[in-house]
């Protein structure tokens, strides 16, 4: 059976700046206007299904720093 490779995200948006959570907000497709408001916000404050696109979506730390 394969493993599913996930990415910490709720690590990386504790230690990351605003413009690192705007790169991964861009790479799931999140609108602009949007990237704004949810950049600020605490990890857990941001909707179930965004959290989720973000650990599955394949995105590797490097590709963001």
């Amino acid at each position: 059976m394969v493993k599913i490779g996930t990415f910490d995200a709720a690590g990386f948006w504790k230690n990351a700046y605003a413009h690192q959570r705007g790169k991964l907000l861009k790479k799931v497709n999140v609108p602009e206007e949007q990237i704004k408001i949810l950049a600020s916000k605490k990890y857990l404050e941001l909707p179930a299904p965004l959290r989720y696109e973000m650990e599955t979506s394949g995105i590797q730390k490097k590709d963001l720093i």
